[in-house]
């Protein structure tokens, strides 16, 4: 099976800037923080809580998150909040230090919060689904919830994002089940945490290497396939004119969109496996199979 739309180098996105971020808008850019992405949302300079942090990296990563965040927007710049895409750790693993420290209010969606309230565990990985070796790795992922209930506030119905005016939030489930991604029509920027991403995410060269290319969700961690490319259709029919993901590089313009185009079309041959845990048995927050016990 194909597991990915390649694309061109044209389609790659995001200046280099000196706090080790890249810009993609004057309001909005992202740092790799070795294998994922954080995104930060506000001007430069702007100061105390005039920011957001999306999603909050691997553990050990909180210096690198905050000093680009000083770099950025000034040395003691707190953000308003920090915006979950979703709980994997690899997207928590310094929430709960950050927003103590920044004594911030953490979004997220309701079928996340037993993953952030130390309620639940998320499923199992399948190490069986991808290939590579991070995919092989996966039994030794954390699963575990954060606790960071005291601060949690759930994401408002409507689908605005309070913290970030402008910008929308879309329920994209598949790869977790309170999965968002995060939209501002007036620009066509896509937040797509990891409803899909750039790269291969499963492979160590591929993540080193940081080609462009479309894929479906990390597959070892995507407890419904169907959900999965169901959100991957959605996000594509929004005709984004840029798009940062939770891996990969950012990408832009109408090669970008041929290439989403592609993966949403195809979605089952390119991304979606042919055999695992979770293909035939989804684990899904409305039966509960999607919460374990912590």
């Amino acid at each position: 099976m194909v597991q990915q739309v390649s694309v061109g180098a044209s389609a790659r996105a995001g200046e280099a800037a000196g706090d080790g971020s890249h810009a993609l808008l004057p309001d909005l850019a992202y740092r790799r923080v070795v294998m994922v992405n954080v995104v930060f949302v506000g001007a430069p300079d702007a100061g105390d809580r005039g920011w957001v942090l999306v999603d909050a990296g691997i553990p050990g990563g909180k210096g690198l998150i905050k000093g680009t965040a000083e770099a950025r927007f000034g040395a003691g710049a707190r953000p308003a909040a920090i915006v979950l895409t979703h709980g994997h750790f690899d997207h928590v693993g310094v929430l709960e230090d950050l927003a103590e420290e920044w004594d911030v209010p953490i979004y997220a969606h309701a079928a996340e919060r037993p993953y952030l309230d130390g309620s639940a565990s998320y499923p199992s990985p399948d190490p069986t689904v991808g290939g590579g070796a991070l995919a092989l790795l996966s039994p030794l992922y954390p699963t575990k919830p954060a606790d960071v209930g005291v601060r949690l506030v759930i994401l408002p119905a409507d689908g605005t994002v309070p913290p970030m005016p402008g910008w929308r939030w879309i329920h994209t489930p598949g790869h977790s089940p309170g999965h968002v991604s995060l939209w501002r029509e007036a620009d066509g920027s896509l937040i797509a945490g990891d409803a899909f991403v750039t790269t291969a995410q499963e492979s160590i060269y591929a993540v080193a290497l940081q080609e462009p290319e479309f894929h479906g969700p990390p597959m070892y961690l995507t407890i419904d396939w169907s959900a999965a490319a169901a959100s991957v259709r959605r996000l594509a029919a929004l005709r984004p004119e840029r798009v940062v993901t939770g891996h990969g590089r950012p990408l832009e313009g109408a090669e970008m969109r041929r290439g989403l185009d592609a993966l949403a079309q195809d979605f089952e041959a390119v991304a979606g496996p042919d055999h695992g845990r979770y293909v035939a048995h989804p684990a899904q927050a409305e039966d509960g199979s999607a919460y374990r016990e912590p």
